[in-house]
């Protein structure tokens, strides 16, 4: 492949999603100032994965090395860097710290792997998503940092440090990569409304969640998600 093609943009804004893993991962090594810079690390991560595709799309560049290197990409952004941070999560938790619970983190980078090569592989997951997207995973996880530094109420500090509820967490997201839960995609082939009606009520019900409630309105937007992908899947889906 020329270089012109390997070093398309695309291709640059999936390297750029790389490296805010990467930055990320290298921050956590001192987690007690770092860990809400490597949330919203995670998130810019998302910003350029979307935007890679989006271009892909509108230049007519789509490859299978691009394909490849979103997935290795993702796989650090989105597998890695959401474990290390449950990790440290449990962490601040004196109970944690001795036992098994923090390790459950394993789980996450595991099973966001076997999700990545599902997707790869799986001609039903053109257009759509079969179990939950490794970003909407990682914005979750990335969302307790960020709830901790800018809301330090009592209660999200008790409840996102608590063992049982990471627990259940580090549980529950991995079997949700995997399921066959039918979501929708957040690709735009163009900005018409008719096209992409599902796309623009999440966004825009995002953007008003995110105004009045700021990153505690993360963990709804995402339950949003689900819920527009059930009703359409199963309630305004016509049966065949």
């Amino acid at each position: 492949m020329p270089y012109k093609a390997l070093f398309s943009l695309p291709n640059l804004l999936t390297c750029a999603n790389l490296a805010c893993g990467v930055l990320a991962i290298v921050l956590l090594q001192n987690p007690e100032n770092e860990l809400y810079i490597a949330s919203w690390l995670v998130v810019l991560a998302c910003v350029f994965d979307f935007f890679d595709g989006f271009a892909a799309r509108l230049l007519k560049q789509n490859s299978a090395i691009g394909k490849d290197l979103d997935s290795l990409a993702d796989m650090v952004s989105f597998g890695v860097l959401p474990a290390i941070i449950l990790y440290q999560l449990c962490l601040q938790n004196q109970t944690s710290q001795g036992s098994f619970v923090p390790y459950l983190c394993l789980l996450i980078p595991i099973f966001s792997a076997l999700r990545l090569a599902k997707f790869n592989n799986d001609p039903r997951q053109a257009d759509g998503f079969l179990g939950v997207p490794t970003p909407t995973n990682a914005l979750l996880i990335a969302s307790l940092p960020c709830m901790l530094h800018y809301q330090p109420l009592h209660f999200f500090t008790k409840m996102f440090t608590n063992q049982n509820f990471l627990t259940v967490l580090m549980v529950l997201m991995p079997i949700a990569l995997i399921s066959e839960l039918p979501l929708f995609a957040l690709k735009f082939k163009n900005f018409s409304w008719s096209s992409n009606q599902k796309p623009f009520i999440l966004l825009l019900s995002s953007a008003a969640m995110l105004v009045g409630l700021g990153v505690v309105a993360v963990p709804f937007i995402i339950m949003l998600y689900v819920l527009i992908s059930i009703f359409n899947q199963y309630i305004f889906t016509p049966k065949q």
